[in-house]
């Protein structure tokens, strides 16, 4: 088994430091992994949505019952526009029947959405109780199960409400992407390929050298490409949040796209396309606004397009206006004084945060209007 530690706080008693667990067929060793990391067993609840439940929640429930945990299921309905506090406010309901207490522990099972509300709830629900991440989608292996951001999405904007809330442990099962749709799986790989720019030109170019068995889950005969790009991936995330764990510094680096992505989502209701195709129109829409601004050749850009449509990715934005993407880039939580900042790109490895006047950025947007495929016209 391979294992990444966060290490947070090394120096206090208990420590918030934690395992991230990465093996085929831990999905089968939840509550073995758990008692790990809360020995003593007691009570537990396992919050996941149909789909996911389906799948894995009787493996994961016998587990918990092996390691010695009395768990119950909650539900939630399945969808990005379920990541709401009308549902945190029935999970809380549904905790209280059970009368789980300060010692009881809470298992988020699934993706992104699952990861996000388990863990505002642990973090919220009297006053903070234990919590683990049991990831089940690549986007959620990569980047949402680590590093502690918890929320939900407000009408107005995504993520607007939330708490940094670190697991006790992150617990990655490979063998769960093979019953991923390959819609999601594509989506995923995004944030996979936005490690490469922000951090790491080598591990740019492995996924460009490997970018056909990365679109392969783990059970195809290539399949371990895309394990160790989930190794890799993790060791950057990981890497990143020790260093700044509450985002005060470098951990805005990961945003990298995210702000143009977060305006897609908005625009769009959070129902046409998944979080991983909105951050890849983002990056394409942030390494071109690098190169607009001066910062970057624009070969960079042309060269994550190319990787991104090999990884079945949307690279063209939806077509609202320049004033439509603005006003929704100004409720991003990047905004400081009203001034919209952007992680750009200077080279492969290499980005920095930068406002962009609001004027400049309308006339950027409005030039999207006639977007052009720059990698289909490249060498």
């Amino acid at each position: 088994m391979h294992t990444i530690k966060v290490e947070l706080d090394k120096e206090e008693k208990p420590s918030r430091s934690y395992p991230i667990f990465i093996e085929r067929g831990l999905i089968s060793r939840v509550g073995e992994l758990t008692a790990g990391v809360l020995p003593g067993g007691g009570r537990c609840a396992v919050i996941t949505n149909p789909t996911v439940g389906d799948l894995y929640l009787a493996p994961v429930i016998e587990s918990l019952k092996k390691a010695g945990f009395d768990a119950v299921t909650i539900e939630i309905p399945d969808g990005e526009e379920y990541k709401n506090l009308t549902q945190v406010s029935l999970i809380y309901d549904r905790l209280l029947e059970a009368r789980l207490d300060r010692d009881s522990a809470i298992v988020g099972l699934g993706g992104g959405v699952i990861g996000d509300i388990s863990g505002f709830v642990a973090a919220t629900y009297l006053r903070g109780v234990p919590f683990v991440q049991a990831p089940t989608t690549l986007l959620a292996f990569v980047d949402s199960s680590i590093g502690g951001k918890t929320g939900v999405n407000h009408r107005l904007g995504k993520n607007l409400i939330g708490a940094f809330y670190q697991p006790k442990a992150v617990i990655i099962d490979p063998d769960a992407l093979s019953t991923l749709d390959k819609r999601e799986l594509y989506a995923g790989l995004a944030e996979v390929v936005k490690y490469g720019v922000i951090r790491d030109a080598g591990f740019f170019k492995f996924i460009e050298d490997n970018a056909r068995a990365l679109t392969n889950p783990p059970s195809a005969s290539d399949g371990e490409s895309l394990v160790e790009a989930i190794k890799r991936s993790c060791v950057a995330k990981a890497e990143v949040v020790m260093e700044d764990e509450r985002e005060g510094s470098i951990r805005s680096i990961l945003n990298f796209g995210h702000t143009f992505a977060h305006a897609i989502e908005a625009l769009t209701g959070y129902k046409e396309f998944r979080h991983g195709e909105a951050v890849s129109m983002g990056m394409v829409m942030a390494a071109r606004l690098s190169h607009v601004l001066g910062l970057a050749s624009p070969d960079i850009a042309i060269r994550l397009e190319k990787l991104l449509k090999r990884l079945s990715l949307p690279i063209k934005p939806p077509g609202f206006s320049p004033y439509e993407y603005v006003e929704a880039m100004k409720l991003d939580k990047k905004v400081k004084a009203g001034k919209i900042r952007f992680v750009l790109v200077q080279d492969l490895g290499r980005v920095i945060m930068r406002e962009v006047p609001e004027k400049k950025l309308i006339e950027f947007i409005g030039d999207f209007t006639n977007f052009e495929d720059c990698s289909a016209n490249s060498h």
